[in-house]
């Protein structure tokens, strides 16, 4: 199976959880569950739900084993950008090549849509003590991780950093701060979730850990290349927004010719590390390589 054709098969497996775990969106009150199923299924590529069934599936267990939590990390990526498009933020009018949440259902509702989408991960992540095998004192351990990559600590951290850097003179340890927090903490949380629920030993949850590290660098970095040389159409949203904003990225402090060089060498990085795994690594180094080349 090509990464191609994994990631195609495993976002089915997601899609297919998510719809059957949100609201219909006829459920009273309607326009809330509207504007959140909205959201989570106008596109995306189901990298975070993946990255933990791909992890799980690495380590021997399938992906009902980590389902319910895979999809609580879709729920909070999808939160994150209703909350990012709104005007007080980065006031984007589109996203994944469809309006904003904000521009269909109104600031107000898109804001508790992103609430709500919060606020029921944690309910899908507690779900996961029901499936049989899971050790419960495990869900704690991956609930604690999900949460910590998600808070001050993590993402909200990364993202405040974020906007208080616009403008400022870029410097390597604000733009290293903001990388790893921002994006990287929900790129390592699913796969250090998984190996939790899934009971990886410690050499498997150190290698796990330094893979995902290098991945989430490696994710930001081609996000970063692309808001200055990639197509518009292509990524569903407005380019060279980063530069309009000053904000701190790699190419605004090393240019792109060295940004795609730590690609490729974050990239090695992170295949290196998931050669414990042996022919289990494919997967994984599969997804290194379909996001170091990513156009989209």
């Amino acid at each position: 199976m090509t990464i191609k054709e994994y990631l195609k098969s495993r976002g089915k497996l997601v899609d297919e959880a998510l719809d059957k775990y949100l609201p219909g969106g006829k459920s009273y009150p309607s326009v809330i569950h509207e504007a959140m199923r909205y959201s989570v299924f106008a596109g995306g590529k189901r990298v975070r739900p993946i990255l933990a069934i791909m992890t799980a599936e690495t380590l021997g267990c399938k992906a009902q084993r980590v389902l319910p939590a895979a999809c609580s990390l879709e729920l909070i990526h999808t939160y994150s950008l209703i909350h990012d498009d709104l005007p007080c933020m980065d006031d984007d009018d589109f996203r994944r090549g469809k309006p904003t949440n904000h521009k269909v259902f109104g600031e107000a509702v898109a804001v508790l849509s992103g609430d709500a989408l919060l606020t029921f991960a944690f309910e899908l992540i507690a779900r996961n003590a029901d499936i049989k095998g899971v050790r419960p004192g495990s869900v704690i351990e991956a609930l604690r991780v999900i949460a910590a990559a998600s808070g001050t600590g993590g993402m909200v951290g990364g993202q405040v950093v974020d906007m208080l850097s616009e403008k400022q003179e870029p410097t390597l340890p604000v733009l290293q701060y903001i990388h790893t927090h921002k994006t990287g903490a929900l790129i390592l949380a699913p796969i250090m979730a998984a190996a939790l629920l899934c009971g990886a030993g410690l050499k498997e949850k150190k290698a796990l850990r330094i893979y995902g590290e290098n991945l989430g660098l490696l994710f930001q970095i081609v996000d970063d290349i692309l808001n200055v040389t990639g197509d518009a159409g292509k990524l569903g949203k407005s380019v060279g927004s980063d530069a309009a904003r000053k904000k701190v990225t790699y190419p605004a402090l090393f240019g792109i010719e060295d940004s795609r060089r730590k690609v490729k060498d974050l990239r090695a990085m992170a295949k290196e590390a998931a050669a414990c795994f042996g022919k289990r690594a494919a997967m994984l180094n599969g997804l290194a390589d379909y996001v170091a080349e990513r156009e989209s």
